[in-house]
């Protein structure tokens, strides 16, 4: 069933959920809901439907912890949702795949542009990612309500219904912790999304340009060696007052840590990002501090 706006299932009368245990609660239980700007944006297209009081029904549902199950797959979202009545709901939501074709063109223009892939491989969503789909002529998120289907069991006939909004609600924290479920859900799993990034990286370099570099450099360095004599060797020469370094944080943070991702020792009940991010921010701050004494890391050599 595709998106109807029944604005008179507004007052559908108000009902108490059966409470669940052990549900999927939201993690944020105030304000908003979805940190990062890709979860924005996968909210602000649910705002968009005109659910009137069922958003926010919705949202109650999803921070009481009324979504018993969800699992993504490739185009298809599907969830446990319990209402009031003693069988729970079953909740499913659609979003077209792209095609081998899309996708070839998509990881094409990520490949081409190298802070894409860094942040990618990183584990994290560079903010103009969407151009590499526009390439394609395609989008990563829904923009219009033909774009993504859902249904629900529940009696409500609105769509989306609360229930539906509880798992979108969801869906967003989940992207928040890992914005390849996003690829996943349009049909490129992680491992593959990055091992084809890797290829096409390391593809972008023609093996001859590679070989014609080392061959220039061993010829330079030849020539230099003997023109200097071995007393020279391990001088700086004079290129070395042209050498400029400046230290700063990188553009990806905890870059190390989000490739890696969790360790199989790893026992802990909190999230080893929590516990090692902070270590190694302090960490950050503190070495930029020595490095240039304090001033923040504005310049230096």
């Amino acid at each position: 069933m595709g998106y109807d706006r029944w604005d008179h299932w507004d007052h559908f009368p108000p009902s108490t959920p059966i409470a669940v245990k052990n549900g999927l609660k939201a993690r944020s239980q105030h304000g908003k809901i979805g940190e990062t700007w890709w979860s924005s944006k996968w909210v602000a297209f649910l705002e968009s439907l005109d659910m009137g009081a069922r958003l926010g029904r919705g949202k109650s549902y999803a921070r009481r912890g009324q979504v018993m199950n969800m699992d993504i797959q490739p185009g298809l979202v599907t969830a446990k949702v319990q209402g009031s009545r003693p069988k729970p709901y079953a909740v499913t939501i659609r979003l077209t795949p792209l095609s081998p074709d899309e996708w070839h063109k998509v990881v094409d223009a990520m490949a081409s542009q190298a802070l894409f892939a860094a942040k990618l491989l990183a584990g994290e969503m560079p903010q103009n990612i969407e151009e590499a789909f526009q390439a394609a002529k395609v989008s990563l998120f829904p923009s219009r309500p033909k774009d993504l289907d859902s249904d629900c069991s529940c009696p409500d006939w609105a769509n989306p219904c609360k229930h539906v909004a509880a798992v979108f609600f969801l869906l967003a924290e989940e992207f928040d912790r890992d914005p390849f479920m996003i690829f996943k859900l349009r049909g490129k799993d992680k491992d593959s999304l990055v091992r084809t990034l890797r290829e096409r990286r390391t593809a972008g370099t023609p093996p001859e340009a590679a070989a014609s570099e080392v061959k220039v450099a061993g010829q330079s360095g030849e020539a230099s060696a003997v023109e200097s004599g071995p007393r020279d060797f391990w001088g700086m020469g004079p290129e070395i007052a042209s050498f400029r370094v400046r230290i700063a944080p990188p553009e990806v943070p905890l870059a190390t840590l989000k490739r890696l991702g969790k360790p199989d020792f790893w026992k802990g009940n909190t999230d080893i990002m929590d516990a090692l991010g902070k270590v190694y921010e302090a960490a950050s701050r503190e070495a930029l501090k020595i490095a240039y004494d304090g001033d923040g890391g504005n310049g230096g050599h």
